[in-house]
Parts: C-alpha cells; sequence; structure tokens
C-alpha cells in the first residue's frame, strides 16, 4: 500500500538534552564518527551528511531525548498535517521563525504524543556547502531518503502501545510493518524503504530506548566496536544481527541515558506492497546479549536464538551494488533454499 501523502517522510533530526557537552563531543565524534558543529556555550550540533544538522545537543541538565523531528514533502504536507490534527482535535503549535531557523528549516509544527514526546513536523531542511567530514575514518552513514535512522521507545504496557499506534498509525499515517508478542510485545512501523523508522517495545517503563545509525562498511561498525570495547561500561549491546531489518549492529550507551544501534547491512521494503506479518523468531539471529538484563533473561533469549539455529534460520546478507566481491565455490545452503521456494 502506497504511503499516505501526508504521512512523515522520514526521521529528519533528534533533539537531544545532555549534562555535559564534553561527553558528547568525544562520544559523538570520535565513536560514532559525526560531524562536530559548534552552536553555543550550552549546544552543539552533529552532522552525518549533507545536513547542516541532524542531531542536536544542548546542555540543560537533563537526560534523553527532548525533541523528534519529522520531515514532511513541502509546505502545503505540512499545513495539510496541522489541519488533519487539528480536526482531531489535537494541539498543534506553529514553531516561529527564529525556532525555524534554529532547526535550519522552512518552517516547523509542534505537538505531543500520547507519552509526553515533543514532535516536530517540518520541510525544507537546509543542506550544507561544505561536504561531511567524519569525526573520525567513516565510509559514511547511510541516509538521504531514509532519514536519520531510525527511534525505538520504551514503553510501560501494552495498552500505551495501542495508544501510541492508534495515534502514530492511524492519525499520522505511519504504517506497520511487522510485529511480535514473544518473548515481548513490539511494533514496528515504517515511513519509507527503511524496514522501520518507529518501534515501540513493552519494557515497562515510557523513555527512548534508542536510536539506530547505518554505516556503508561492515569494517565502520567492526572498528566502532573496538572503540567502545576499550571505554568501560560503553557496550549495550554486544554485537549481533537483528530478524527484523537484517542489520548486524552493536548498542553502545550515549552521555544522555539512551543507546545508539551502530549498524551495517539492514534490508529495504517496498512500501507499495509490503504486509504486516507476526514474526515468531525472537529479536535477533545470533548475538545481541543485553548487558542489563539478569542472566535467567539473557539465558532465555540465547535458547531462542539457539533454536532458530538449530532450525536453519538464515537471512541473505543485504549489500548495495558494488559493495561487494564474489567467491568462487557454492553455497549449500542458498542453493538448497532456491530448490524449496521453486518447489513451492
Amino acid at each position: 500500500m502506497t504511503m499516505p501523502a501526508l504521512a512523515p517522510r522520514a526521521l529528519g533530526y533528534i533533539g537531544v538534552r545532555a549534562k555535559d557537552l564534553g561527553d558528547w563531543a568525544s562520544y559523538g565524534s570520535g565513536l560514532l564518527g559525526l560531524q562536530r558543529v559548534d552552536k553555543s556555550r550550552s549546544a552543539l550540533a552533529f552532522r552525518m551528511d549533507d545536513r547542516r544538522q541532524r542531531i542536536i545537543v544542548e546542555a540543560d541538565g537533563g537526560d534523553g531525548i527532548s525533541f523528534f523531528g519529522w520531515e514532511v514533502a513541502d509546505a502545503a504536507a505540512l499545513d495539510a498535517l496541522a489541519a488533519r490534527l487539528e480536526a482531531a482535535q489535537i494541539s498543534v503549535v506553529r514553531g516561529s521563525g527564529a525556532l525555524a531557523d534554529e532547526r535550519r528549516v522552512k518552517a516547523l509544527i509542534m505537538l505531543i504524543d500520547p507519552v509526553g514526546n515533543r514532535l516536530e513536523f517540518f520541510y525544507g531542511a537546509e543542506t550544507a556547502n561544505e561536504p561531511f567530514r567524519p569525526g573520525r575514518s567513516i565510509s559514511g552513514f547511510r541516509t538521504g531518503p531514509l532519514g536519520l535512522g531510525h527511534v525505538v521507545l520504551n514503553v510501560d504496557s501494552r495498552e500505551t502501545i495501542e495508544r501510541l499506534m492508534a495515534f502514530y498509525r492511524d492519525t499520522l499515517g505511519f504504517r506497520l510493518t511487522d510485529y511480535y508478542d514473544h518473548p515481548f510485545v513490539a511494533r514496528f512501523l515504517h515511513v519509507n524503504a527503511r524496514h522501520h523508522s518507529l518501534a515501540f517495545i513493552q519494557t515497562g517503563k515510557n523513555a527512548v530506548h534508542h536510536i539506530m545509525m547505518e554505516l556503508y562498511s561492515f569494517d565502520d561498525v567492526g572498528q566502532a566496536y573496538d572503540l567502545a570495547l576499550g571505554e568501560e561500561g560503553r557496550v549495550g549491546v554486544t554485537l549481533g544481527r537483528h530478524t527484523s531489518d537484517f542489520i548486524t549492529s552493536f548498542y553502545s550507551f550515549t552521555p544522555s541515558g539512551f543507546m545508539v544501534e551502530y549498524g551495517w547491512g539492514a534490508r529495504s521494503i517496498d512500501v507499495d506492497t509490503w504486509r504486516a506479518t507476526e514474526r515468531k523468531e525472537g529479536p535477533s539471529m545470533w548475538g545481541h546479549d543485553r548487558v542489563w538484563l539478569s542472566k535467567e533473561d539473557n539465558e532465555k533469549a540465547r535458547a531462542l536464538r539457539l533454536k532458530n539455529a538449530a532450525e536453519g534460520y538464515r537471512r541473505p546478507v543485504q549489500v548495495m551494488e558494488g559493495n561487494y566481491q564474489v567467491m568462487a565455490g557454492v553455497c549449500p545452503w542458498w542453493d538448497a533454499t532456491k530448490a524449496k521456494i521453486a518447489a513451492q
């Protein structure tokens, strides 16, 4: 099904709350490879592509994310979205020209979602005249029409997830990609060809779980993993591969309490033909031990991964044209998979 014309097109930017800009300057540039852009004594920003900024960090003494910027097509789409929200009795505030300048966009509107997150919808993001210069040697981030990446929210209960689904899917136009109810409740939503730009997971609290950044090279991820392993307490989730978007990634704790998933090789979906289904194989094909879980819960997750492995759960690696070399030889798993498909 084609995305609604008024639906957001991508996650455009985020605002981060921080206690200390120095911590973010080191983490953002040194580990993630973002380009630092100085703004003021109490704020800084980071670039990750040709946009003037993608991440804005404000030293207000807090933690977490203060706002999410969702991009729409143009001024007409922004006005139509505002009218639709107001017709649904949702309070909408139009951003001032000064705020638009601060966000480096032409115009924006603001509202609050059912659990208190500040959402900003905008159009006309500014691009920079200078090329992106990463904070460390990386190949670059996969953004463009896919947006910054994705965000996953902790949610306190299944009832709250249903309220959020009604708001984001039915009112804002996000589309359900897939979902599961075991080992925990999760809902994944898309607004473009990225498998999900937004997800909700039931964890017993309402807060940001993580944002995801995707790299062009698997080696970028591995080298960042080495850097993260060198800092005590930095790694939140070990290297592994997800069953949802097929990304290979690890998670690191930010200085602001949430995590960044840093990955490579996520699949794209066809939004015109995609149909949501229930997934029963759990969140990861392999790896992704979560350091905050109890030993018992990690063992349960490990048992599910080993079950998938025993049953032959495999998925092709997702690569872009030119970003691979073909080896000589045969692949018994892939040959068998093709034979099964042909026999159906």
